[in-house]
């Protein structure tokens, strides 16, 4: 098992004395506050505020001890292409853990310590639902871009469910690049550009009113129109016209792991309708795109492509990191 990393400065990379009340940078005096047993590295109350309402709303509903379902372990490792027996030596670090979803299934299935990041406040839902596993997880609140961490430290880096959420994609792959030693290995995924019909979907006509209103009312307006919509879209993929469920105001249920109960189905379209509606950002990039944003910082791509899993299809790119950041950084 390995051992929690000191903390650094998020923008200078100077290392920070741990007090009892947070860790403080002795050349500006500057602290960051330990709130909740958890350091916070960025201000609280950010733009991705809707994540974190989602995650302290929908805590435990993607996570596979409590739903009795093996999805985010399918999901996690045929991404990555990792092996738990890999991982229980490795330095690994996670930005954009949300809930823990990934953090749960990384501390169950293996015997290594994981360093986990989120911007938003559902590091708090992370820590309830993996506080048995406290001893090999260092949690900590940070933005993607300045992460509390030296540069060139570790083994494995993973992002998963987040770069399109985030102001600048580029920028994103930039920095988890930069956080892994010459020789590990970066994993994302993302949502794909499809073609010009990527974004004739009634996610993107209603998101630039939707991330607008207030998280408990857009939830509330999700709970009241979920069971039609449902119906609607159901009825839709039964008759093979799924083409137009597109146009429905909900999440693609053919992406629901089929293994829930009824009642776990709705809440679980529920959460991903939200998760469509309400965040600040919405990137979708090309395969192509991104492979590029890769190349051009000294990585050698190991993969980049669909992979298939429980809960779907998505589109992943895993990279080695062939030099420290000084000798590879180009402008993006």
């Amino acid at each position: 098992m390995g051992s929690p990393l000191s903390f650094v400065h998020p923008k200078t990379q100077k290392p920070l004395l741990r007090l009892d009340n947070g860790y403080l940078d002795a050349s500006s005096g500057q602290v960051f506050q330990i709130l909740s047993g958890i350091p916070r590295f960025c201000i609280v109350d950010n733009y991705s505020e809707s994540f974190g309402y989602q995650w302290n709303q929908f805590a435990r509903t993607q996570i596979d001890s409590y739903c009795a379902s093996t999805q985010s372990e399918s999901r996690f490792y045929l991404e990555t292409g990792w092996a738990p027996c890999d991982l229980s030596t490795a330095t690994v670090l996670e930005v954009g853990s949300g809930a823990g979803r990934f953090s749960e299934v990384f501390l169950r299935t293996t015997t290594g310590f994981l360093h986990s990041v989120d911007y938003s406040s559902a590091v708090d839902a992370n820590l309830r639902n993996n506080y048995q596993y406290s001893e090999r997880l260092q949690l900590s609140q940070a933005s993607i871009y300045e992460l509390p961490y030296a540069d060139n430290t570790f083994d494995r880096v993973f992002c998963l469910g987040v770069l399109q959420h985030i102001p600048s994609f580029s920028d994103g792959v930039s920095a988890l690049i930069a956080k892994a030693k010459p020789g590990g290995e970066i994993v994302v995924d993302f949502y794909p550009v499809n073609g010009w019909w990527t974004k004739l979907h009634a996610k993107y006509l209603l998101r630039p009113f939707t991330k607008r209103l207030p998280k408990p009312l857009l939830l509330r307006l999700i709970r009241q129109n979920i069971v039609w919509m449902l119906l609607l879209s159901d009825a839709l993929c039964y008759f093979r016209l799924s083409i137009l469920t597109r146009f429905i105001p909900i999440t693609d249920v053919r992406l629901i792991p089929e293994s829930l109960s009824p009642l776990e189905r709705r809440e679980w379209a529920v959460m991903d309708t939200f998760d469509c509606f309400s965040p600040e950002f919405d990137n979708p990039q090309s395969l192509r795109d991104v492979v590029k944003m890769f190349t051009r910082h000294g990585c050698a791509i190991s993969f980049a492509g669909l992979v298939q899993h429980e809960s779907g299809i998505a589109t992943v790119v895993r990279a080695v990191k062939q030099h420290s950041q000084s000798d590879s950084q180009v402008p993006s």
